[in-house]
């Protein structure tokens, strides 16, 4: 049986005892996924890449403190959505790229294709998103985008539950009122 062919309780099973070809089968699978979700957060394609191959590295290492193999996938993604925000707030203090300016796209099959025309009012939403308070923006992506619910954010972001609930709720009203404005001024 080849490894692409296994499920994934069986492939990292192997990749406990050190087996490359069953990581390199594990890295194939979630790749993609894992940059997109770097990517949408920090906003640096090569930043992203880092992130995500220390987050497959970090998952390579700790594979034995995972109880359930058939979350992996929840599991490595909540290891790159640290290791991203972790990122995130370090380029924020050091200043170093005004994450406003620098322009992300999502390219798989669960994500939206900026490039594609039938998508106008999801750039519109996407760019109205990048004019928003730092904060805000990665609250939004991490609720809207990446799906985390309100306890989840709390803890990625080390808010109360009552403060992150009021800081996507106003997340949500300054995006709703960057939307508005925009509208008005193309009409």
């Amino acid at each position: 049986m080849t490894l692409t062919n296994q499920n994934i309780e069986e492939l990292l099973l192997l990749c406990t005892y050190g087996n490359q070809k069953a990581q390199l089968e594990v890295y194939n699978r979630y790749n993609k996924a894992m940059y997109n979700t770097a990517i949408r957060i920090v906003k640096d394609s090569f930043k992203a890449e880092d992130i995500m191959q220390e987050s497959f590295l970090t998952a390579f290492t700790k594979l034995n403190s995972l109880e359930d193999s058939k979350m992996f996938g929840a599991w490595l993604k909540r290891i790159v959505v640290n290791n991203s925000i972790a990122q995130y707030h370090k380029t924020a203090k050091q200043n170093e790229v005004s994450l406003d300016t620098v322009m992300y796209k999502v390219e798989d099959n669960d994500g939206i294709n900026e490039n594609d025309q039938a998508n106008e009012k999801v750039k519109h939403i996407l760019n109205a998103m990048k004019s928003i308070k730092p904060n805000y923006k990665l609250s939004l992506t991490l609720h809207l985008i990446e799906g985390y619910d309100y306890e989840e954010i709390s803890e990625i972001m080390n808010l109360s539950y009552g403060n992150c609930r009021t800081m996507i709720s106003r997340a949500k009203e300054s995006l709703r009122k960057k939307l508005l404005l925009t509208e008005k001024e193309n009409y």
